[in-house]
């Protein structure tokens, strides 16, 4: 079979399932996946025979999105921040969303990572060190120590399997992260006081469930995903709870959050003693990022 033939088949097996623009994005991954070609390479040689090893693959990956599996799953990878990881079905795919919350802790944190000393007025760079609550992949975490490198950085999972693959993105990534395997929710204490705490926490409600599409709500961890309808700020309760005790002086807080409770997060926050709360709005358009100080 060419891939001329096959692009046929695998266009006529999507199309009631996917946009073309979809189909064609995942035909383009999938080439490159399985044979090594680039998106010019399946344009110029749309003659080339597959051969049977590929064509194995390749029509395994095509019944698997026939069932709605995300692309990401099935060749168990993906691009987060222009960094590669590893994911399977026991974390998240990462999401633009999450890229935006790493822009603004990295925009934050430029505004604190210099002081200046008792002394002198001498600038100097300042270790600072910065927790990420419930790293799943590692994304967020993995994505801070890149840019900015001088940074101790902690990442804390309730999961182990999403621990192993954190810790195998952080050697992909050639980064040190500090892994705690941790259940915040039973828990009053870290491990030490931390500049900059991040989290993208379970924030989706039950009744959110029939907005989502099959193949998130069939294949990606509910553990990360969910929380009941009647206490959805369970996590940002508790975390909130801890950065009060566990951030320096003047410490950043910063949140994805549910789009449908910006108001609610903020009124946490603020009955907390926190200051200078800011909601900002993903590129989307809906409100998605929460950002507080001590």
């Amino acid at each position: 079979m060419t891939i001329k033939q096959y692009r046929a088949h695998f266009n006529e097996s999507l199309k009631h399932l996917y946009p073309t623009s979809e189909i064609d994005s995942f035909f383009f991954i999938i080439l490159e996946e399985y044979m090594g070609f680039k998106r010019i390479d399946i344009v110029l040689k749309s003659d080339f025979h597959i051969d049977q090893k590929s064509l194995n693959l390749m029509q395994i990956a095509t019944k698997q999105l026939e069932q709605e599996i995300p692309i990401q799953y099935i060749i168990e990878k993906t691009e987060f921040f222009g960094l590669p990881f590893n994911i399977n079905k026991e974390v998240l795919i990462p999401r633009p969303e999450t890229e935006e919350l790493v822009e603004r802790v990295i925009k934050e944190v430029s505004l604190i990572k210099t002081y200046k000393t008792d002394s002198n007025e001498t600038k100097n760079e300042k270790q600072l060190k910065i927790l990420d609550i419930g790293t799943g992949s590692g994304c967020i975490a993995i994505s801070l120590k890149k840019e900015l490198p001088s940074s101790k950085i902690s990442a804390i999972d309730v999961s182990n399997e999403a621990l192993r693959i954190a810790k195998k993105n952080a050697l992909l990534n050639k980064v040190d992260i500090n892994f705690i395997h941790l259940d915040i929710l039973k828990t009053n204490n870290l491990d030490k006081l931390y500049d900059v705490i991040v989290s993208n926490p379970p924030y989706v409600r039950e009744l959110e469930k029939k907005e989502m599409k099959n193949n998130v709500l069939n294949n990606e961890p509910h553990l990360a995903l969910f929380v009941d309808n009647k206490n959805p700020l369970l996590f940002y309760n508790k975390i909130a709870e801890l950065a009060k005790n566990f951030l320096t002086k003047n410490g950043q807080l910063h949140f994805e959050i549910n789009q449908y409770l910006g108001k609610e997060t903020i009124k946490l926050l603020a009955e907390k003693g926190f200051k200078n709360i800011q909601l900002k709005k993903d590129i989307f358009g809906n409100d998605r990022i929460v950002t507080a100080f001590k």
